[in-house]
């Protein structure tokens, strides 16, 4: 046991702790409440605001060493995936724990296509934006709308309630996607075409004319499967864990996706690749990249697309993409942003300071690039995030619900505002100060 835990001596008591570890690195924060100075005081508690080094559950989804560049789903390497395998049969892998079998996976195949209509009001719910909405905005708004359609879906302790949200979920994403991305460009909305496959009849439901059958282009719907794939779940990064801390409230699972989609909404999570793309067309040529990188030096730019909270190696899924991107230029064309990606890529991997810092190129390097030469507009990649990152928050929703441990998510905090203040009328009260914190300037 001696070597299973950790000795900690109070040095204003002198009084020493022992705090069991478990899973060979954990310590649970309630072990350090005992440590006080006096039986009145609170004890001690962790200080981590950005969960920086702060497990918030425990997984079987997914297991990422960010010092190596690993990242696998349920044990299966991400590269094994992105070669071998489609979109559902990785979602099933994700929410069920295993892969399919051939009857198990056209059964799963069958549920999830069964659910891709929506019902009509939704469409008159989408009616409701302005032509220049986000398309995030519709998504995590129609999302949450589905609550009112399924009230079934607040039974969440019922297995195969959870098991009927998830393939409702799974299936309805491509169809609201398509449907938010068809509103903005003033076109009529696409109904689902259950003959084609998942990425297949995403692409239809998105780009489809007066044709009477869409033919999806193998490789571009090849190209979406393996992005979904390398999307699918990625630990507990933000929008997961705003999956998990909302559910951890037991409200339905639609509600919980909507703040998911929310978190995933944001510049630094879903709109990352977005941000790589503005940064790529900003420099334009690869004669500019080397005033960038001093910039970068200097501490006046931010390299976007590199670095990663996880990853301080390569990331993995960021090499899977760079391989693929010239089978999508062979039917789409070459996106001069490549050659500046490359350049940028090769100059940064043999530079000491990004070597040194740890900044290699992340998954939102290739992704955004290679979604702009499909034709999709910039506003659309977190919505393209979001699809195939349902499987994932679907199934750490789940194990969620299933903890045992698992109690109302509420962090504690380090008051640093005012002491004891009292009341006095409005007449004799001094002119108000300007907190910095203040939303604006009292007046």
């Amino acid at each position: 046991m001696a070597n299973n835990t950790l000795t900690i001596t109070d040095n204003r008591t002198g009084k020493k702790y022992e705090i069991p570890i478990e899973e060979g690195e954990v310590i649970r924060a309630m072990d350090l409440r005992q440590i006080k100075t006096a039986a009145a005081d609170f004890g001690l508690m962790t200080y981590d605001p950005s969960f920086g080094n702060t497990a918030s559950c425990r997984s079987r989804v997914t297991f990422i060493d960010g010092d190596k560049g690993i990242l696998r789903y349920r044990g299966y390497p991400i590269e094994e995936l992105a070669e071998k395998s489609n979109y559902l049969e990785t979602a099933y892998l994700i929410v069920k724990g295993e892969l399919p079998d051939q009857a198990h996976y056209e059964r799963w195949k069958h549920n999830i296509t069964i659910h891709t209509m929506v019902h009509e009001n939704i469409k008159m719910f989408m009616e409701g934006f302005r032509y220049d909405s986000h398309p995030m905005g519709m998504l995590l708004s129609t999302v949450g709308a589905l609550s009112t359609f399924y009230p079934d879906a607040s039974d969440i302790h019922d297995l195969e309630s959870r098991r009927l949200q998830t393939r409702r979920l799974i299936g309805k994403m491509p169809t609201l996607a398509a449907f938010a991305y068809r509103h903005t460009r003033g076109l009529p909305y696409v109904y689902p075409d259950n003959e084609l496959s998942y990425t297949g009849n995403l692409l239809a439901m998105l780009f489809k004319m007066t044709e009477l059958k869409y033919k999806p282009n193998p490789v571009l719907e090849r190209a979406l499967d393996v992005l979904f794939i390398l999307h699918a779940d990625h630990e507990q990064n933000c929008s997961t864990n705003a999956m998990r801390a909302v559910g951890s409230s037991q409200p339905d699972p639609y509600a919980c996706a909507a703040a998911a989609i929310g978190a995933l909404y944001g510049p630094l999570h879903g709109g990352a690749n977005e941000a790589a793309i503005r940064m790529l067309m900003e420099i334009g040529s690869v004669s500019a990249i080397p005033a960038l990188i001093k910039k970068v030096k200097e501490g006046e730019r931010r390299l976007m697309g590199f670095g990663h909270r996880v990853y301080k190696n390569y990331d993995p899924r960021a090499k899977i993409l760079k391989d693929f991107a010239a089978q999508v230029f062979e039917v789409t064309g070459r996106n001069p942003l490549i050659d500046i990606a490359v350049e940028l890529e090769r100059i940064a991997l043999q530079d000491d300071y990004f070597i040194s810092h740890k900044l290699y190129p992340n998954v939102d390097f290739y992704s955004g690039i290679i979604y702009q030469a499909m034709g999709f507009p910039m506003t659309m990649f977190p919505v393209l995030f979001a699809i195939p990152r349902m499987s994932g928050w679907m199934a750490q929703w789940a194990e969620m619900v299933r903890d045992p441990e698992q109690k109302i998510a509420r962090p504690r905090q380090v008051y640093i505002g005012e002491s004891t203040r009292h009341y006095s009328p409005i007449q004799s009260r001094p002119k108000p100060t300007v907190h910095e914190d203040a939303v604006s300037e009292a007046i």
